[in-house]
């Protein structure tokens, strides 16, 4: 049967007290995941939406063998909190229930409040007319809750609220940060199952922050020379690389703290600073091992100038990034593929549209000065539209679709010319791991003589890039003048391209100097490999399924010590000689590519002569051989950076616009969090459990549609309504006991459910 891997990045927009809706969302999410690797490992059917997602996986399953993974995480502010959850739910195999008192019990204003700048009873009496004021000019629709008993908790928390100190951020910083610590405690605390991601397959979590002092960036110009700006974005990102022995995306301390940074909403919170998260894991006894690994990671500047980490003072990713795109379209160049991938970029946008269009109708007056000052400095900058990442993507999937006609195109010139360079011996003399080098060899020579003058650009993009990646490498371990010695070395040396296509090639400076640095041409390879046995896979039914799976694993396990290299710690443990020649001597003897070359070739050989059909083992050895043909014609239109998904990547929402299987209307007809600026959800618990089951509600919508377009088996509507509202009625029932507060809604629901 095909099999196929959806992959979903996801992307959560800021919201603020949207949050709440935002979690019912990604619990969604990581539902779908647990049914999908439940399924793979053969194990029963969890609870609640995890059945019916495992029964339509099971239906799709008819025509292909669909498993949902997700392996990129991006966030900003109350997305980047939720992403973080998620994230570390996923590696570590983690259960989400307990998080649900969290958002429901602990998102509450007055849980928020800083017990230094809570209202007393006469406090600021003089401000409640602002909450008259506030109320009367729709700063809040108190009267349309669910549940109206819940009007009373709102106008007293809003009063509170506004009679809480001003002019100083009324919520608790150390507080904030204690109750995420808590949260991920609460989830490390219940019994872990497997991750919910394949091994080998890396795990990348991106949050969103703003340097509020922002840090030095030296920019090279031409006139002046160079040139400082200070930048204040910041992406705090977190990596699993599959290889762990305890998968994790990072310590509870290092989460929290970028939970607590990314969600600082400038005015509600002060700015997130280490102190806090320091002070937290000090009063719950616990220890922090990483913590200055962690500090200089994100902060390297500091850790260069010798300036106190615990000085930095972070506030909202949103405000500079509130849709952090850019990293997650940065992590899909570091992606292997398994077998057939439908990529997806899915982002979550709890109130999608721009602000401005609910304002006054053409001929109203214009905005006031305290409007015109709020929307310039907070709303406009966090709502711009996501044309430009779109655009990005769009722009990746058009390199994937030119990359695959040219490969389709040049594959019978290139088994040919494979044939011509090896003879008849590639198909009489059993398969040696001398052989195997031999013929690589010989094909690397003939790919290089074949490639006329496209060779010359080739090797010079290879030369520069390689050269680069060395002294950048260099660099990171020994400091920036180490980096600038070697690469002044290596060209210095003046390596001549054409040495590779002129007689004994092979052996040429060029050609030497590729085979002990050129790190990335290896990882390529290996993926290509990977790509070409997926593809005979699908195209030939005959091909022993148990047979691919082991070479599949064997060529990740292959991969895994090439991989460990290209890490940027790698050369941590390395002395790193203040003589740019003997540096670069130690660069190569801690790569060592040749040797594990003959270990690969080795282990290649040994795996090939097993159980693989006779066809299917010369068509793997051809793309093995032939890559440099390949690598020619690709790596130039990748404009020199090896894209490992070889796939189109396609970009749906889900957000209470799109979510309309039970209801239309938007977040007007379903969230109550929208309200007072979207910080409403504070103020009710009423308010909170309804944009939580809505998210729920919403992504259970969603997310069926997701992976109805990507199985595209033939179900027509009324199959697909019929699974939503089994989907909808297992969260209901799930819930119900949980969300005391909203009887009618829950009894409407009901009923709209049941059509």
């Amino acid at each position: 049967m095909r099999e196929k891997e959806l992959r979903l990045a996801l992307v959560c927009y800021g919201g603020i007290s949207l949050a709440i809706y935002m979690h019912g969302i990604t619990k969604e999410v990581w539902k779908l995941v647990r049914a999908s690797a439940a399924r793979r490992r053969g194990d029963p059917a969890g609870a609640d939406s995890e059945a019916v997602y495992r029964d339509l996986l099971d239906m799709v399953g008819d025509t292909v063998d669909l498993r949902v993974i997700v392996d990129i995480v991006a966030g900003a502010s109350a997305g980047g909190i939720n992403g973080i959850l998620l994230a570390d739910a996923i590696a570590g195999g983690r259960d989400m229930e307990p998080l649900r008192d969290l958002w429901l019990d602990g998102a509450d204003v007055d849980k928020l409040l800083d017990e230094g700048g809570a209202a007393g009873r006469w406090t600021k009496w003089w401000a409640t007319p602002l909450v008259w004021y506030a109320r009367r000019h729709g700063y809040g629709m108190a009267d349309a809750v669910v549940d109206p008993t819940a009007r009373v908790e709102v106008r007293a928390k809003l009063s509170r609220f506004m009679r809480s100190r001003w002019f100083r951020p009324p919520f608790s910083g150390v507080g904030f940060t204690a109750m995420l610590y808590d949260a991920l405690a609460a989830m490390a605390a219940m019994p872990a199952g497997p991750p919910l991601i394949p091994p080998g397959l890396p795990l990348d979590l991106f949050v969103t922050v703003t340097d509020f002092n922002g840090r030095p960036e030296a920019l090279t110009l031409h006139s002046p020379p160079a040139i400082v700006e200070t930048e204040h974005r910041l992406i705090i990102g977190f990596h699993s690389s599959g290889q762990e022995a305890v998968r994790t995306v990072g310590d509870a301390a290092e989460l929290a703290f970028a939970a607590r940074a990314t969600a600082s909403f400038p005015g509600a919170f002060p700015p997130a600073q280490v102190g806090e998260i320091d002070a937290v894991v000090a009063a719950r006894g616990a220890t922090w091992p990483g913590r200055a690994a962690f500090l200089q990671r994100i902060f390297p500047r500091r850790a260069a100038s010798g300036r106190r980490f615990e000085d930095a003072a972070l506030i909202d990713g949103s405000v500079l990034n509130n849709r952090p795109f850019g990293p997650a379209i940065d992590a899909l160049r570091r992606r292997p593929s398994h077998r057939e991938v439908d990529r997806r970029f899915v982002y979550i946008d709890p109130k999608p549209g721009m602000h401005g269009q609910d304002g006054p109708a053409d001929g109203v007056m214009a905005p006031g000065f305290f409007t015109t000052v709020l929307r310039a400095l907070a709303d406009i900058p966090r709502e711009q539209p996501i044309r430009d990442n779109l655009e990005a993507i769009a722009a990746l999937s058009a390199r994937v679709r030119r990359l695959r006609i040219v490969v389709d195109g040049m594959t019978p010139q290139v088994d040919a010319a494979i044939e011509d360079a090896i003879g008849l011996r590639f198909f009489v003399l059993p398969l040696t791991p001398q052989r195997l080098s031999a013929w690589r060899s010989r094909a690397q020579t003939a790919a290089a003589r074949g490639a006329g003058f496209a060779y010359a650009a080739y090797g010079a993009l290879k030369l520069a890039q390689v050269t680069e990646t060395v002294a950048e490498r260099i660099a990171a371990a020994a400091g920036p003048v180490a980096g600038m010695a070697v690469a002044a070395l290596i060209n210095g040396e003046r390596l001549a391209v054409a040495g590779a296509t002129a007689r004994g090639g092979a052996y040429s400076a060029f050609v030497d100097f590729l085979r002990r640095f050129d790190l990335e041409f290896r990882i390529r390879r290996l993926r290509f490999l990977l790509r070409r046995l997926n593809r005979l896979a699908t195209e030939q039914g005959d091909v022993d399924r148990g047979a691919t799976d082991t070479l599949k694993a064997t060529i990740y396990d292959l991969l895994a010590p090439y991989l460990d290299r290209r890490r940027d710690d790698y050369l941590g443990g390395i002395a790193t000689p203040a003589d740019p020649a003997a540096a670069l001597a130690a660069f190569e003897a801690a790569l060592d590519l040749k040797s594990l070359d003959a270990a690969t070739d080795a282990r290649l050989v040994e795996v090939l002569a097993h159980d693989l059909a006779a066809p299917v083992r010369r068509a793997l050895l051809r793309a093995w051989l032939g890559f440099p043909f390949y690598d020619i014609a690709m790596l130039p239109l990748l404009h020199g950076d090896g894209l490992d998904e070889f796939d189109e990547i396609k970009v749906d929402r889900i957000s209470p616009d799109d979510a309309v299987a039970i209801r239309a209307g938007g977040h007007a007809a379903t969230l109550k969090g929208t309200q007072f600026n979207s910080f409403g959800a504070f103020f009710s618990r009423a308010y909170r459990e309804n944009d939580y089951l809505w998210g729920r509600l919403h992504g259970a919508d969603r997310l069926i549609d997701i992976v109805v377009s990507s199985a595209a088996p033939p179900f027509d509507l009324a199959q697909i309504t019929a699974i939503k509202r089994r989907a909808f009625a297992a969260i209901l029932a799930a819930e119900r006991p949980h969300l005391t507060m909203i009887p009618d809604l829950l009894a409407t629901l009901d009923r709209e459910v049941a059509g």
